[in-house]
């Protein structure tokens, strides 16, 4: 299954690959993006103030690093929280298991009358 990636994550991935300084092709490479794609989120990121370019590279503004603080603590907090959740549905799955009656070895899963004499 594709996870695709949210605009504050692709943002993410820009400011902390920008860090000291980097050009166009080394943000794209290591964000994972296309050139159009690219473009686009730079200049996102130069419009809300993540970043500032000089000349062909970009650095990460106080505004940027902000961010990325706020980012690295929630992804910390939504990994916990998609751990939990994995946990509970194993829990509910185990609880569905002994709900269900067993079978005896070599029994076929045979649906009995309710009239069926037992014996």
């Amino acid at each position: 299954m594709v996870k695709y990636r949210r605009r504050f994550d692709i943002l993410a991935d820009i400011v902390g690959v920008a860090g000291q300084g980097a050009r166009k092709t080394r943000i794209m490479y290591f964000a994972n993006l296309s050139y159009l794609l690219l473009t686009r989120y730079l200049a996102d990121a130069l419009r809300v103030g993540f970043l500032r370019a000089a000349g062909e590279e970009f650095f990460v503004t106080a505004k940027g690093m902000e961010f990325l603080d706020k980012y690295q603590r929630f992804s910390g907090k939504a990994l916990r929280v998609e751990a939990d959740v994995t946990a509970l549905r194993n829990e509910a799955e185990e609880l569905e298991k002994m709900c269900k009656p067993r079978r005896r070895n070599g029994q076929k899963n045979v649906r009995r009358s309710k009239f069926a004499m037992v014996g």
